[in-house]
């Protein structure tokens, strides 16, 4: 089913105009009935081989105060599987934010450094900017959504002056309800002060989206123009983990 997950979210993607992607998912979330992570994702390699475009994976370890164990395996593993392209390029921490916060994660993070592992980490979304500061401190290349930076001009400045890349989900922002006001949603405001930002989905199925509606969607929100449009792509291109 993991191998037939890969292969046909990839197979969506294509027919969506997408020519390559990073799908992340959580080897630990799919170990209820003895499968272990390590057999999750040689499914999830096994359906990128037979993917219709390029795509890689992000291996995703979770917010939470009981699985430190499973956390570490998942880096483990993505030390064992890591390659430059065409297989798991990165790991990422994702879960509730705003109940375990990053600063919790840093030893796995220093570890993952040690590792030479590249990471992104969820922040500021259900957290505010001091998350995204911390996980940018942790050594995180890039931001999982970062909507809330404009909490801290701090934490905006320390995004643009190193190069961050944030990922941010539109649609998935509006329906959690990270910005309360989507008429006053941030994105152009970072592109215009230089910030990398790139437009992601998100949970595609959760979020009923695509990455074509997320372009019209910020089209008509906050009237995104064809230029600022290139300009996500390429930031999202120099943003890849391969």
């Amino acid at each position: 089913a993991l191998e037939e997950a890969v292969y046909l979210i990839l197979s969506e993607m294509k027919e969506d105009g997408v020519i390559y992607a990073e799908l992340r998912f959580a080897p630990q979330l799919h170990t209820q009935k003895e499968m272990t992570q390590e057999t999750a994702i040689h499914a999830a390699l096994r359906g990128l081989k037979r993917t219709p475009i390029p795509g890689n994976l992000i291996l995703c370890c979770m917010r939470g105060d009981l699985n430190q164990k499973e956390n570490l395996e998942t880096l483990e593993l993505a030390k064992k599987y890591l390659v430059e392209d065409g297989g798991v390029v990165a790991i990422d921490l994702a879960g509730a934010e705003a109940l375990f916060p990053t600063e919790n994660y840093e030893a796995l993070f220093a570890k993952a450094r040690e590792y030479q592992v590249p990471f992104t980490i969820h922040a500021g979304e259900a957290g505010g900017a001091a998350e995204v500061a911390c996980a940018i401190e942790m050594g995180a290349a890039r931001i999982g959504h970062g909507v809330r930076s404009y909490e801290d001009p701090a934490v905006v400045r320390m995004i643009r002056e190193k190069g961050i890349f944030l990922e941010m989900c539109p649609t998935s922002n509006r329906i959690t309800k990270a910005i309360p006001d989507m008429k006053v949603y941030p994105l152009r405001e970072y592109l215009s002060q230089g910030i990398r930002v790139a437009v992601c989905t998100d949970d595609m199925a959760i979020c009923r989206t695509e990455l074509k509606k997320e372009f019209e969607y910020l089209k008509k929100l906050v009237g995104l123009t064809e230029e600022e449009k290139v300009q996500i792509l390429k930031n999202t291109k120099e943003g890849a983990f391969l």
